[in-house]
């Protein structure tokens, strides 16, 4: 595994040891705000159609302490990608998204901007290559700082997702991810920058992911997506984003999918509570129903919801969506005890989502817990423009409201639902794609005895695989339809792309 040189490990221990006082002084808080309100902008969709488009000039900056500029790449080379030139920048014409966003910083003191590098789409392998060469790693570090001092960004969110998995190297990148952030905090400090992490919450990924007592002594906060639990890669409905468990989840990896044990596990492994930020999504996960019958948490599902206008994705709704949606159709608006979260129904569509008084739960826990703030994905989902109650932004100012020490606004509650008798029959990855694997526990085949951690492919079908975890344990997880694991990315691949025979 890549480790740092003597001279720089002394230099790197010199530097966390005044990692405390480095915090405070790049991490300038705005007037009344103690908590962190990190706020993430998917600027693709200035592209979305009617009221569904968002623009730099949509953004309330008064309404985040940090703005995310969701996202940049990496090149192959460990630099950093501009994805979209005529969005981002002016040369040529374009539409210098980056230089307006930074400016929203002008008569708002303490507001911080940062530059998301990653994300979903951007995937792991490029990620995994730089962090395993130091050449490499110090090139993206320093290009890093050149990016931010040439826009005038305040530091780079490090949305490397996920390492050690998808096409990432399960066997290095754990221990390649920590020495990159060590290196990366000891020159960012150098140049009064900020570093943040978006990062996998439940157990099952961030435990192969990441050395979370390790890394968190790098980054200034840690933005904990603790959501996409559930979705269209399930075969049975359930809450994108639950506080917590439900009478159906049984298993070991069920139980893991919920905001309360994911933030305990990252407690447990050593990450300070002021650290963690709670990601509370301003979308939903939505879905088909096998039977419209049959619609409590749990029933079975055929795929995800009809997609809505301006998201354009099967399988999800903004909340600016879904309360278009209210105006002009009849849904059956529910309410999980056991979970704290809304759900609705309307025939044989199913939605699993956050509203005012989970959101409220939410704050109150976080509070609760003394975590850093809260974290939304994303400002462009919300009803930015007031459109269904006349208030702009009804879910962010909910939350700065609360985590400014106002008081819950008025809520119409939803009559609370029985739990499902029985659990279904799959479990979802999570902070995942729109389409992704169902899991279970492996209790067949015993591929995992003696294999090292990481991916191991089902000795007979193509359709599924395991994620080995050490001790001889793994979990079981089924490709979706048309897919099959592809050994060579560890991703589930469309079948055309897969050579069965060689699995």
């Amino acid at each position: 595994m890549v480790k740092c040189f003597v001279g720089c490990s002394v230099i790197l221990l010199v530097l966390l040891a005044t990692a405390s006082l480095a915090d405070e002084t790049v991490e300038s808080k705005a007037p009344g705000a103690e908590k962190k309100i990190v706020c993430y902008v998917g600027t693709w969709a200035v592209y979305r159609p009617g009221r569904g488009r968002f623009d730099i000039e949509h953004i309330d900056p008064t309404l985040c302490t940090h703005l995310m500029y969701g996202f940049f790449g990496i090149n192959e080379n460990a630099t950093v990608r501009v994805i979209d030139p005529y969005l981002d920048l002016e040369e040529n014409w374009g539409r210098g998204h980056i230089k307006r966003f930074v400016a929203l910083k002008n008569g708002h003191p303490g507001l911080k901007t940062m530059a998301a590098v990653g994300g979903w789409n951007e995937g792991s392998r490029k990620f995994s290559k730089m962090a395993a060469s130091a050449e490499l790693r110090k090139r993206f570090i320093y290009d890093s700082v050149a990016f931010c001092q040439r826009h005038g960004f305040d530091g780079i969110d490090l949305d490397w997702e996920y390492p050690a998995q998808r096409d990432g190297d399960p066997t290095i990148d754990r221990e390649n991810h920590a020495v990159l952030v060590e290196e990366m905090r000891a020159v960012f400090d150098q140049h009064g920058l900020l570093m943040s992490a978006a990062v996998a919450s439940v157990e099952f990924s961030a435990g192969l992911s990441y050395d979370i007592a390790r890394v968190s002594k790098s980054f200034h906060f840690l933005n904990v997506m603790v959501y996409d639990m559930h979705g269209a890669w399930d075969d049975y409905c359930g809450i994108n984003a639950p506080l917590y468990r439900g009478s159906a989840d049984t298993t070991d990896v069920q139980l893991q999918l919920n905001v309360n044990a994911s933030v305990h596990y990252w407690l447990a492994q050593g990450a300070p509570a002021e650290k963690l930020v709670l990601g509370i999504p301003l979308y939903g996960r939505s879905f088909t129903l096998a039977n419209a019958a049959n619609s409590q948490i749990g029933a079975a599902t055929i795929g995800g919801g009809t997609a809505g206008p301006y998201t354009q994705q099967a399988g999800v709704l903004g909340y600016n969506e879904f309360c278009e949606k209210l105006q002009t159709e009849a849904w059956d608006l529910r309410w999980s005890d056991e979970q704290q979260v809304p759900y609705a129904v309307r025939n044989n569509q199913w939605l699993g989502y956050d509203d005012l008084r989970s959101i409220q739960l939410k704050v109150k826990y976080l509070l609760d817990l003394g975590l850093g703030g809260a974290m939304v994905w994303s400002l462009e989902t919300d009803d930015f423009l007031g459109f269904c109650n006349g208030v702009q932004y009804p879910l962010m100012k909910e939350i700065r409201q609360l985590l400014n020490g106002g008081t819950p606004s008025p809520t119409t509650t939803p009559v609370p639902t029985s739990p499902p008798t029985s659990a279904g029959p799959g479990v979802s990855q999570t902070g995942g794609p729109t389409v992704g694997p169902s899991t279970s526990p492996s209790t067949t085949d015993e591929p995992c005895v003696g294999a090292p951690v990481g991916f191991v492919p089902h000795p007979r079908d193509c359709s599924r695989y395991f994620i080995c975890l050490g001790n001889d344990t793994g979990i079981e997880f089924t490709c979706p339809a048309g897919t099959l694991f592809d050994p060579t990315l560890n991703v589930c691949n469309w079948a055309d792309n897969v050579n069965c025979e060689s699995v």
